[in-house]
């Protein structure tokens, strides 16, 4: 049985303590969070102790071998960076929340020490865990796909959140820019525009050109100004013996073959039937790791990729700013 503790009780947090209760494999032992009152709501609902800090919730005695830390992020007024890094020194695996941070050397300091300390440290890269993106993934290693040429990805919500320039392209796109990683590799190159909305004062559109390492070419369309009625996400791989897309993160999948009108489409593939299913899914995923004593440096999601996907987006941002084609630096 692993013993595991959630840091940062809103939504995200108590979402990710729900799965945890849903998994045999886990105990859920303490939840903590600085505002007390959030924490005492979380513990009465999930029947464990509640902490205001993580030393605290370290002296307590309690044995914690994993934690979610699902603090909001600096821009919605917590700080992912202090907390893992405590989580981390107390050797204690650690499932973070995106962005891995919005400051790049900070993202690389939380590496470092997980690596150094040889610590599971994974990311809620939560829309690459669903059973459409595995089976395409599956098909694109066997070669069904043949060699990827053209990579294109949709990722777009209502939000009106305007507390800096880029929220958008930072808070959003870890989770499009891993999706689009996980299927055509690494992001060697970044061009990208973006459009502000109507009255706003944030950059909430962008489009982004991307070429990747093996060559192969993609691209971004994002926004904060598209609701419902557009769909949430569809990703589109296109190789040279045939296509995958998948519709709504999860809720279909379809194979075009190049050479034949005739393509296969599943819908709802391993009874997932919406986006709020892949939470359970991701942590699931992290528990097996766990369970599975997975080296760190194979963790499925693990941070290292979303620092990866955090360079990209860096990257944009500059291309925009300067007016020019960006080099992503290497993990």
């Amino acid at each position: 049985m692993i013993n595991v503790a959630v840091v940062g009780m809103g939504g995200i947090g108590n979402n990710h303590a729900r799965c945890y209760q849903n998994n045999k494999a886990v105990q859920l032992v303490a939840v903590c969070d600085m505002i007390r009152e959030k924490a005492e709501k979380a513990a009465q609902k999930f029947n464990c102790p509640a902490f205001g800090s993580i030393q605290e919730m370290l002296d307590s005695g309690l044995k914690i071998h994993a934690a979610s830390m699902t603090t909001g992020g600096k821009e919605n007024g917590g700080d992912h960076y202090q907390p893992t890094m405590e989580l981390l020194r107390a050797g204690i695996a650690t499932l973070g929340e995106k962005p891995i941070s919005n400051e790049i050397s900070k993202a690389r300091e939380m590496v470092a020490l997980a690596r150094q300390k040889n610590i599971p440290y994974a990311i809620n890269l939560n829309h690459r865990f669903t059973p459409a993106a595995r089976q395409a993934k599956r098909w694109l290693t066997e070669g069904r796909l043949g060699e990827v040429n053209i990579l294109n990805m949709t990722m777009w919500i209502n939000n009106t959140n305007e507390s800096s320039p880029h929220f958008h392209m930072r808070a959003l796109h870890p989770h499009s820019i891993d999706v689009m990683c996980y299927f055509g590799g690494d992001i060697r190159k970044a061009q990208a525009f973006f459009k502000k909305g109507a009255g706003r004062k944030a950059w909430s559109n962008v489009q982004m050109n991307v070429l990747f390492a093996d060559g192969a070419v993609g691209h971004l369309t994002g926004s904060y100004d598209a609701g419902a009625g557009y769909g949430l996400e569809h990703c589109d791989v296109v190789g040279s013996k045939g296509r995958v897309i998948i519709r709504e993160a999860c809720e279909v999948l379809e194979f075009h073959n190049r050479l034949s009108r005739e393509y296969e489409t599943y819908h709802y593939l391993g009874g997932m039937m919406g986006f709020d299913d892949t939470f359970q899914s991701r942590i699931n995923a992290w528990v097996d790791d766990l369970v599975n004593q997975t080296p760190p440096d194979k963790i499925d999601g693990k941070a290292a990729d979303a620092l990866r996907a955090q360079l990209v987006i860096e990257a944009a941002i500059e291309s925009w700013e300067k007016g020019t084609v960006v080099d992503v630096p290497a993990v």
